[in-house]
Formats: structure tokens, sequence, C-alpha cells
């Protein structure tokens, strides 16, 4: 009997699974029982990578090209519609912010108006645990913080890290409120595309900002979706 390969598994549990997943479901999916290797989660990675078979669609997330139409339909991806590419990256980021905050056992939180927004075809509002913000704070500043994409709160509901997805909107913007925030014991986060880290370096240390010039973090996509994949392995330390 001819063995299957690796590759032809990795193509197999994808068909399975829709035509499409992110490395993290991926490697749970898969059998590595036969796989002589101790590092079958990095052979996944090379060959989805590399497989003709396989394309990405954002970091973390690959579909089989032959599920390629049907995918960007259920993902309402319109090629060469920037304005739909953006509401699914923006909505996927948040996402995958959502779901490593509540492996860490965080209460996640996603403004109102983004519940409708989709990660892998679930809405934000369904897999976040609240779009009701807690009252930890005076109005004038929870009015603020409403509008920040992802919080993740603590046990006493305090919020411990606010992140905003800059994917095209100003990081200005972001940054100001941040400023607004800052007497919170919490962490500041802009999640955007690498290429934004040079915009981001030019107005963090603007003046104005020099108050949480050193407590706002830069992390590009990458980055969350490899941490996103590791959620095992997490550490407090990491970020």
């Amino acid at each position: 009997m001819e063995q299957i390969t690796q590759e032809q598994q990795v193509v197999n549990a994808m068909r399975e699974m829709g035509g499409y997943a992110t490395f993290r479901k991926l490697n749970d999916f898969l059998d590595f029982t036969t796989w002589k290797t101790k590092t079958p989660e990095a052979s996944v990675r090379r060959i989805v990578q590399d497989s003709k078979q396989i394309f990405r669609i954002q970091p973390g997330l690959w579909a089989l090209e032959e599920f390629r139409d049907t995918v960007m339909r259920k993902f309402d991806l319109q090629p060469g519609n920037k304005k739909s590419e953006d509401v699914f990256t923006h909505g996927y980021f948040q996402g995958l912010l959502v779901e490593i905050g509540k492996y860490r056992n965080r209460l996640t939180y996603v403004p109102t108006q983004d519940k409708n927004r989709k990660f892998i075809g679930q809405s934000l509002g369904d897999m976040t645990d609240t779009t009701v913000i807690p009252q930890f704070t005076y109005e004038c500043l929870l009015k603020r913080a409403r509008t920040v994409d992802v919080i993740w709160f603590n046990e006493r509901k305090m919020p411990s890290d606010f992140y905003e997805v800059e994917h095209t909107t100003d990081i200005k913007n972001s940054l100001s409120k941040f400023y607004e925030l800052q007497d919170f014991h919490a962490k500041f986060y802009i999640v955007a595309d690498k290429c934004r880290k040079k915009e981001f370096d030019d107005k963090i240390h603007v003046s104005m900002f020099a108050p949480i010039e050193a407590r706002v973090k830069f992390i590009d996509y990458n980055s969350v979706a490899k941490m996103y994949e590791g959620l095992k392995t997490i550490t407090e330390s990491m970020w």
C-alpha cells in the first residue's frame, strides 16, 4: 500500500476542515504519530509555505487552491476589492487577540460596533466575552475606552491590555486614546503590518506622547499570528 506523503496528509486535513485552516488548528487536527520528526509543527509550516496546492490568506491562515473561490466567498473577500480585504484583515487580527486573551484567562472585550465583524467565519460578538465594557472608571474615560479594538481585563475587571489594530487608519488617533488612558496600570499595543513600524516610531516620539512613549509597543501582524499558533507554550514574558 502506497504511503501517503506528509504534504498529502496536510492537504487531506485541510479538505476535512473545509478547505482552510490556521496553523494552530491544523497542528491540532493532524495525527503526527507516523511523522518521523521531533518537530512536526515546523514540517507543517514548511509544507504549507512551499506547497503549490496551498495559498496564504493572512499570516497564519491558509487555504487550498481547489477551494479558493469557496473560501473567498465565505470570508467575503473579493479579489482586487481593497475595502473587503481591509475589513477582513481588521477582524482577523481582532479575533486572534481575543483568542490569545481568552487563553490567558483574561476577560475579552471588543466594541459593540465591531461585534458583527468576522474572524474566520465567526462573528467577534459571539467569540468575545463581552461587547459591554466593565464600569472600571468615570464615564468620560469609558467613552474613550469603548472605541479601543480589543481590551483584556483581569479578574477584578480592570483593564490590563489595550490593543489597537491599525490597518489603514492614522496611528496618531490610537496613540491619543492611549494617552487619555495612561493613568491605568495597563499595557498599550499598536498592531499593524511591519511596514508601518517607521510611521509608529515617528509618531510615538512626538513630544505630546512622551508620558506614554515607553509604555506603547508595536507588534506586527506576523508576530501576533505566531503568538496565536504557539498558544500551548505561551508565557507572560513574551510580551
